[in-house]
């Protein structure tokens, strides 16, 4: 039987506040344990939750950028249930009326296409704190210091086919939420996370399947694989007769596979009630147009530009601005070589990217600046080293050895551009190689590579290509 998969996301990004959702407290990142909860995340008596105004303009901001719409009355509820970290034995979040529904965000697929992924809704909402299990003997340590700090809540459409386009959507999403300004991404600190979920149907089935919730997923890698194991489990319980259980499951990625948590809870476990310590949010016209003036360039629009500004293909213009900061990096060294945008994308998509892959870096963590690797490409532009020779020029920069310049004397890159000197390594080769020369005056053209090769030898790779070529098919040929 061919099966189908339905997957949906429901992601949770850590709003870029310098104060929780609803108290003073600060949501600054690896504070000792308990130093920033105060009273009100602590839910001691008497005190109560005042909305934080800056996450209702970052929610409505990503209304904006996705075409949601933003509702101009939404409500904050109570969702019930005990665990030892929430204090309040209630987490505040948003139900029946969120703040931003019925958006969508574009996505482009391996072979070049694009998908429409619905955004059912995004709500706000106050994370809860941390257990601690480790150096407590057997005991677990609550860690309050998350508790309140502000998120938003995006919830797909089940639009999403497959793990790929599990991943592309979160990359956007990722993506959007820090050209915006309104998260900063960071996975590792569980600044953006996802839960996902999965079921399977056979094709042409119109009905979904049981679902499973996979939760808090802080990786790319990880959702891909989460999401790859769970569709094969599912399906091999179908095809043995069994039947799949709603319920929620955690991704162990040390032996690749998902493991129950919990059964699966429902809408009215939670016992949803308007909050009666807040009232409904209300927001004005006026208001969300002053939002949109202040509205960034988003990732889509900056694509268009550097396609036509620049002249770059889509795929390079796609790769680009995946990030803000690489689009940065990317304009800045554009603007200080004052043109060769072309020149400038090969050199940042292949040795920057190839550097910070291999190092495990972001792009803020380069060790060649936008100002170094344009001074780079302007030796390449005048000649002064070539393709080839520039490549270990960067290693050299990235090394910390110096600008291009420092690095291209002290290490004698300097091209050789003086013909009377090729044209004597050129004849030298020549004489030296009789059988190679009657062979390709006879009609191996292939040798040519050879002749090339040999002078590149012999000057250590500094000498001109094009004019190498050009000599040479002179001499080759007289």
């Amino acid at each position: 039987m061919e099966w189908e998969v339905v997957i949906g996301l429901e992601i949770h990004a850590q709003l870029a506040t310098n104060s929780k959702i609803f108290s003073g407290a600060s949501t600054a990142y690896g504070a000792e344990p308990n130093t920033q909860a105060c009273e009100v995340d602590l839910a001691l008596p008497g005190v109560l939750p005042v909305l934080n105004k800056e996450v209702v303009k970052m929610a409505t901001k990503f209304g904006l950028a996705t075409g949601s719409t933003v509702a101009q009355r939404s409500v904050f509820a109570r969702k019930n249930y005990f665990y030892p970290d929430l204090p309040k034995g209630y987490q505040i979040s948003q139900f029946e009326l969120p703040i931003v529904h019925n958006g969508k965000l574009e996505i482009v697929l391996d072979d070049g296409a694009t998908k429409t992924i619905g955004i059912t809704r995004a709500h706000l909402e106050e994370d809860a704190g941390k257990s601690l299990h480790e150096d407590f003997h057997g005991m677990t340590g609550i860690d309050l210091n998350r508790a309140g700090t502000p998120l938003l809540e995006i919830v797909s459409e089940p639009d999403i086919r497959s793990a790929k386009e599990a991943v592309a959507y979160m990359k956007k999403i990722h993506s959007l939420v820090q050209y915006l300004e309104i998260c900063d991404g960071n996975m590792q600190e569980g600044s953006f996370r996802c839960d996902v979920n999965v079921s399977v149907r056979p094709k042409g089935q119109k009905e979904f399947g049981t679902r499973t919730e996979t939760k808090n997923l802080n990786s790319f890698r990880f959702v891909e694989k989460a999401i790859h194991h769970e569709v094969q489990r599912q399906i091999e319980i179908i095809e043995n007769g069994g039947e799949i259980i709603q319920q929620t499951r955690l991704y162990n990625p040390d032996t690749d596979e998902t493991r129950s948590m919990r059964s699966k809870e429902e809408a009215n476990d939670y016992r949803y009630f308007p909050d009666p310590d807040l009232l409904p949010v209300m927001i004005e016209e006026s208001f969300i147009e002053q939002v949109k003036s202040e509205m960034p360039e988003l990732p889509d629009e900056k694509k268009q530009r550097f396609m036509s500004d620049f002249g770059l293909k889509a795929y390079d213009a796609d790769v680009l601005t995946a990030s803000r900061e690489l689009a940065n990096y990317f304009e800045a060294t554009v603007a200080a070589v004052a043109g060769e945008a072309k020149l400038c994308a090969n050199w940042v998509q292949g040795e920057v990217i190839g550097a910070l892959n291999r190092e495990g870096m972001e792009i803020s963590q380069a060790q060649v600046s936008p100002a170094l690797l344009a001074g780079l490409i302007k030796r390449i532009q005048d000649n002064t080293v070539s393709q080839k020779i520039a490549k270990q020029v960067f290693e050299a920069m990235w090394n910390g050895e110096g600008d291009a310049d420092a690095v291209i004397e002290s290490k004698g890159l300097k091209q050789v551009t003086d013909i009377g000197l090729i044209e004597q390594v050129i004849d030298e080769i020549i004489a030296n190689n009789p059988g190679q020369l009657e062979q390709y005056r006879s009609g191996k053209d292939k040798l040519f590579g050879f002749f090339v090769g040999q002078v590149m030898k012999q000057t250590q790779g500094k000498a001109n290509p094009a004019q190498v070529n050009e000599l040479l098919r002179k001499k080759l040929s007289s």
